[in-house]
C-alpha cells in the first residue's frame, strides 16, 4: 500500500535535514516575519543560495512568503511541521506502546 503522505513528509524532513534551512527556521521563530535580505545578512552564504534553501522550507510548507513591493517577506507556515508531527505521534505510541509491552514482559520473567 502506498501512503499518499509520503512526499510531503519527504519534503519536510528533507528541508528540516540541512542545518541553514534550520538556522533559518530558527530564526523566523524570533519574528512574526523577516524580509529575505534580513534573513540572509547573518548566514555566511550568497542570496541566490538563500533563495534556494527559502524554495525548499515553501515547498515544504514550511514558511510563506509574501511580496510587497520589491520586499519579499518570509514567515514561518506550521503546515508542513504539523503533518511531520502527526506522523511522528503516530510512531511514538506505537514505539511507546512496544517498549511498554517488552519492560512488562522483562519484569514478568524476572
Amino acid at each position: 500500500m502506498v501512503n499518499r503522505q509520503a512526499p510531503d513528509l519527504d519534503r519536510v524532513f528533507g528541508a528540516l535535514a540541512d542545518p541553514t534551512r534550520r538556522a533559518i527556521i530558527a530564526q523566523l521563530d524570533a519574528a512574526e516575519a523577516l524580509s529575505v535580505s534580513e534573513i540572509a545578512q547573518p548566514l555566511p552564504i550568497s542570496l541566490p543560495a538563500v533563495m534556494k534553501h527559502l524554495d525548499v522550507l515553501e515547498q515544504a510548507g514550511l514558511i510563506t512568503r509574501r511580496k510587497a513591493g520589491r520586499t519579499v517577506t518570509c514567515r514561518l507556515d506550521g503546515q508542513g511541521i504539523r503533518d511531520a508531527m502527526g506522523w511522528l505521534a503516530h510512531y511514538q505510541r506505537f514505539w511507546g506502546e512496544s517498549l511498554d509491552r517488552l519492560a512488562a514482559l522483562l519484569e514478568q520473567r524476572r
